[in-house]
């Protein structure tokens, strides 16, 4: 059977008892911050375990894709050199809401096993929880299974959890013995390649507190979990997952391009690249980017070590890309036709990992050179040093993983705990720089031990309505000449997401006090003022806290406009563009994106057009403030790996155009933005990019610069320009200087036709002009005779012929006929008055033949 018939098998068996077939969660779980990727079918269902959601079925399949890289599902290392373990895999899954329980997936189970794949009865085993009697019975007096052949395990292979708290239950897991020996009890979780874990049902019925008391949760849940890649190898009688249609067409395209074998030594480095591209392919598609951090990082160590094993095929240019269009088209019979997503984002994803591949190709050349000379001076220890780790790391980007791997080829240990006491003390000198950095001119180190937080209420913020706010003094310090002070309610937005604080006064009687900085430390909003007349502030003395409009204004027009910025990148470079940072002030806007190219200038203007354009049709703000969580996540509003969210969030709207968790300070409708300009696009990091952005007052002034900046610019090229053509003249009168210098040659050597002086010779001359002038200067200079000089001129000739004034009298010799039978030569003609006269031709190639017929067309003549 092919990998498409098994899956559609599985989703309709379930289909037929009542279940809602459901698509695939994302790979990346941008709701849930603490996974790096999804790794199992249950994740996007948690909400419903943990009693916060529910769902408009109680029944539900789909199959899920799933990533497992780091934690405590880590199948990494084991990756290529088995047949059965990936980074990428499949997990078909059936749950039920509080519905049906253990009976039902049990049997269901064995049913579809049995009765429609007919695996062998004989092969198969099933294990349960040790106290967990139920099951046991369940297997042993509804289904067929050989009774021998159900055991009971303990926590480590029967019993999950979601937490160290929260659901959890036991579990019972389906085997199959492939081995000759395949009544041998003890190879079942024996983590033996022949003896292999399909099915996990697991019996959701307890909840963990803290203290670690199990506790009976109101609702039963099923929740189960069977790897594709295991079963369809096992329903094509394959020991290797490799050896389906899953895998084979990428196989097959990577011998193709390594023009290698898939055999022998070849073989774990074809596995390794043929899972990681799989796993790059769908992180990708689903908005992840190779970086340094967390869930990029990962990434970037999939590529790269993918890349590596490519060298080990002689593969040293890019090539993992073009894998992409296989696992899209040719892999289980095309991923793309039941993962849409990754054909929808084919060109991207093709794009993000080229951009890798070249800038580590680049790195794994230089690293490899550093390393091979380390290991050549390692002598007899046999060890790479935590030092030289770090240099590779941390100087030319090698990974670390990499280091390892590598040196295990050679036979070498790592000194890891080295590495990581010098990239700690590294991290610390970072903190050290950036304390320094964001104190300022105030002291704020230590703030937080001088109130006593307990005894005073958080502080409600009411700047989204108000700029002016008449409150009282809760608690108070002041230390040198700066002042500290906590007030009950205040309309200062403390930085944050961003945001800078807001500026203002805080205005006691006749006393006016500049804020210099807002902090929220515990919900205390703590306002930063300078005192330099030493005012004893009092607890409980009536203060009026006033920010200033101005500043808002420009910093409101900044902040809406990054959320304008953050939508149409994703519009115009695609969905996998993420928010990697931002800074928002009254002067400019900061953001930092995923993005794996430089943008071009045509990208630029594009997001620019539509941001002005958008700003232009007046889009009323919606601002959802405190709504629940998961309303939040149902209105489609864009949320971020990593940022932590309370059961009440806020939600920034501006139509249908941008909508995205946030808490910060908003202009009214986006014409009040007035203006959008990018300043410069440049890079951060590898794989971030960054926009730098102005937005009302400060597009003014950046528009008003730039004008500035052009009339200067005008003026000098004007002044340049000026001095070019006095150069131009200086230079054109020096070189007919020299030209003219050049006739003395001539002049020095004529030639006598009837006692008739006759000057002729070949010169080099720019324009007719130039000719004409150096035939004046010829003419005054031979008092008597006749003249006749001939230039290239371009791909033409030129011919100037002069006659001094006596010979015209009495000779009655004139230059027109003379230049006119010698630019027959050259295929031309020409005239002109009697003492100068032109003409032109074209063949130069004639030159040496028309200035021979001078002397006979003047003898003809006189």
């Amino acid at each position: 059977m092919t990998s498409k018939e098994i899956r559609n098998q599985f989703l309709q068996f379930f289909k037929d008892k009542g279940h809602k077939i459901v698509p695939s969660a994302p790979v990346v779980p941008y709701d849930d911050p603490t996974l790096l990727f999804t790794n199992a079918g249950m994740n996007q269902f948690k909400d419903v375990f943990l009693g916060k959601g529910t769902r408009d079925y109680k029944r539900a399949a789909d199959t899920q894709k799933c990533i497992r890289v780091s934690g405590k599902h880590n199948d990494l290392e084991e990756v290529g050199r088995d047949t059965y373990h990936h980074t990428f895999f499949e997990m078909l899954g059936n749950w039920s809401f509080g519905d049906y329980y253990k009976k039902e997936a049990i049997t269901w189970a064995w049913e579809l096993m049995t009765d429609v794949w007919k695996l062998p009865k004989e092969r198969l085993w099933a294990t349960v929880f040790r106290t967990d009697d139920e099951a046991f019975e369940i297997w042993k007096n509804h289904t067929d299974i050989n009774s021998e052949h159900i055991l009971r395990f303990d926590e480590k292979d029967n019993f999950w959890e979601m937490g160290e708290t929260g659901p959890c239950g036991p579990s019972s897991e389906i085997h199959i013995n492939l081995s000759d020996d395949f009544d041998n009890l003890k190879l079942v979780n024996a983590d033996d390649p022949m003896c292999i874990e399909l099915w996990n049902l697991v019996f959701i019925q307890s909840f963990r507190d803290a203290d670690g008391t199990l506790r009976d949760l109101p609702q039963k849940h099923i929740d189960t979990g069977m790897g594709f890649e295991r079963v369809v190898a096992v329903l094509n009688g394959k020991t290797s997952n490799y050896d389906t249609d899953i895998f084979i067409p990428l196989l097959e395209n990577i011998a193709r391009l390594s023009d290698k074998k898939y055999e022998g030594e070849n073989e774990a480095a074809m596995r390794v690249i043929a899972d990681h591209v799989r796993t790059l392919t769908f992180a990708i598609a689903d908005g992840a980017i190779p970086g340094n951090e967390g869930r990029s990082y990962v990434l970037r160590r999939i590529l790269r070590r993918a890349a590596r094993f490519g060298r080990e095929l002689d593969l040293n240019k890019p090539f993992l890309h073009k894998l992409v269009d296989v696992v899209i088209d040719e892999a289980g019979g095309g991923m793309g036709e039941v993962f849409p997503e990754i054909k929808a984002n084919r060109e991207n994803i093709k794009k993000v990992i080229l951009a890798e591949e070249e800038s580590f190709n680049l790195t794994l050349d230089r690293g490899i050179v550093l390393f091979e000379n380390i290991i050549a001076s390692s002598g007899k220890e046999k060890k790479i040093s935590g030092k030289d780790v770090f240099k590779l790391y941390d100087t030319y980007g090698f990974p670390v993983d990499l280091v390892e791997l590598m040196a295990r080829e050679k036979g070498f240990d790592v000194d890891i705990k080295g590495f990581e006491a010098l990239m700690s003390e590294q991290k610390q000198r970072a903190r050290e720089s950036t304390k320094k950095k964001i104190s300022g001119a105030y002291d704020v180190d230590g703030i937080e031990q001088n109130f006593d937080f307990d005894n005073i209420p958080q502080t409600l913020f009411c700047g989204y309505e108000k700029l002016k706010k008449i409150t009282t003094v809760l608690d108070f310090i002041t230390k040198e000449n700066t002042s500290f002070i906590i007030l009950p309610e205040t309309p200062f937005y403390s930085e944050s997401g961003g945001q800078v604080s807001d500026k203002g006064k805080l205005i006691v009687e006749e006393n006016h006090f500049e804020v210099l900085r807002v902090l929220k430390i515990k919900g205390r909003v703590i306002h930063v003022v300078e005192n330099n007349d030493g005012f004893k502030f009092q607890k409980g003395m009536t203060i009026l806290a006033e920010v200033d409009e101005e500043a808002r204004w420009d910093v409101m027009r900044n902040h809406s406009a990054t959320h304008f910025l953050h939508a149409t990148l994703r519009k115009v470079l695609g969905t996998h563009v993420k928010q990697a940072g931002s800074h928002v002030n009254g002067e400019r806007l900061r953001f930092d994106f995923t993005h794996f190219s430089k943008l071009t200038e045509d990208e630029i203007k594009e997001i620019e057009k539509r941001i002005n354009a958008a700003i232009r049709k007046n889009i009323e703000l919606i601002h959802h403030r405190d709504i629940p969580f998961e309303d939040a996540k149902k209105m489609g509003a864009l949320m971020f790996f990593g940022d932590k969210y309370g059961d009440k969030v806020n939600v920034v709207q501006f139509g249908d155009y941008s909508i995205e968790f946030c808490g910060g300070t908003h202009v009214q409708n986006s014409s009040q933005i007035e203006c959008f300009k990018i300043k410069q696009e440049t890079s951060v990091a590898s794989g971030v990019r960054r926009i730098e952005a102005v937005t009302g007052k400060g597009a003014e002034i950046y528009l008003r610069n730039k004008e500035e900046e052009l009339r200067q610019a005008e003026a000098q090229i004007a002044k340049l320009n000026d001095e070019k053509r006095k150069l131009e003249k200086t230079i054109a009168a020096m070189e007919i200087k020299s030209k003219l210098d050049g006739l003395e040659s001539i002049l020095n050597s004529p030639v006598k036709i009837k006692d008739i002086p006759v000057f002729k010779g070949e010169v080099a001359a720019a324009s007719m002009d130039e000719l004409k002038t150096m035939a004046d200067e010829l003419r005054v200079k031979m008092k008597s005779g006749v003249g006749v000089l001939i230039s290239p001129i371009g791909e033409k000739v030129g011919i100037v012929a002069v006659v001094s004034d006596d010979l015209i009298k009495e000779k009655k010799l004139l230059a027109g006929k003379i230049v006119g039978q010698i630019a027959k030569v050259v295929g031309g003609g020409g005239g002109g008055r009697p003492h100068l006269a032109t003409a032109g031709g074209k063949d130069v190639s004639k030159i040496p033949d028309a200035l021979a017929s001078v002397e006979s067309v003047v003898e003809s003549l006189s």
